[in-house]
């Protein structure tokens, strides 16, 4: 693995319910870099991300994940997240008689109820904090509450799925705000006092981000763009590019756009 990738997925084969849906997947993605993932519906994109966060469900039949030089395919969501590896859902769930605040500060013993309270402030999530996880929320408000999770976890590797999706204009500006700080581009600010990991470029921090709209790229820098169809990436490329290629010609199409490094 080279020294300068924070992560690396070596020709990875998954299956789920005895269904191969992943079949020889390669990735690496550079410390402090954000990488996009596009894809129809069923392409692999949320099966990669779960594989990569350690859910038991996922299977891997062939090839391994490596982050921060240590082979992490045999290892568990605990160990996975202490390592510094952290997801927001796409469909996040509810969970009765779990208080918000208490799911947030369950294990982190350093994280004081002041920054709690303005990491929420700055999202709009303060009236949620007492209120049982996601229960009664909109698309929206549940984003704004898995977006509080993970900056407040500091991952190195910040995973979003989707984080546009369900999210109207108003609260998708604070989506964008809430992934630009979680990816250490812009600080919490206010009173907070929240340590930040560094990594080699600075505060920065790696994602994995997937998006079908592409509206979280007008929030965020994406260094690098990756097509997954049939559970293989067959182009990867200039982010901004392979958007514009998909929209003008659809997923069957992208692998001419200009840029591509990688042609299926």
């Amino acid at each position: 693995m080279a020294d300068e990738n924070l992560l690396e997925v070596k020709n990875l084969h998954v299956s789920v319910d005895g269904r191969e849906v992943l079949s020889g997947v390669s990735l690496e993605v550079g410390q402090g870099e954000i990488h996009a993932l596009f894809g129809p519906n069923g392409s692999g994109k949320t099966t990669l991300l779960n594989t990569v966060i350690g859910f038991s469900r996922y299977k891997v039949t062939e090839g391994a994940i490596y982050f921060k030089g240590r082979d992490i395919t045999g290892a568990t969501i605990d160990e996975r997240a202490r390592a510094g590896i952290g997801i927001s859902f796409q469909r996040p769930p509810t969970v009765r008689g779990v208080a918000l605040r208490s799911l947030i500060s369950f294990g982190r013993e350093g994280l004081t109820p002041e920054e709690i309270k303005n990491a929420a402030a700055k999202l709009d999530a303060g009236e949620f904090l007492d209120r049982d996880v996601n229960a009664g929320l909109s698309g929206g408000e549940m984003k704004r509450t898995e977006m509080l999770q993970i900056i407040l976890q500091q991952p190195e590797l910040v995973c979003l799925d989707e984080p546009e999706s369900g999210v109207d204009l108003e609260n998708m500006a604070l989506i964008g705000r809430a992934a630009r700080i979680a990816l250490g581009r812009e600080e919490v600010g206010g009173d907070s006092c929240l340590r930040t990991r560094k990594s080699r470029r600075g505060s920065y921090r790696a994602g994995l981000v997937i998006t079908h709209t592409g509206q979280i790229m007008d929030h965020i820098y994406v260094d690098k763009g990756h097509v997954l169809m049939n559970g293989e990436i067959v182009c990867s490329g200039n982010a901004q590019e392979l958007l514009g290629e998909i929209r003008s010609h659809g997923y069957t199409e992208c692998f001419r756009c200009v840029g591509c490094d990688r042609r299926g």
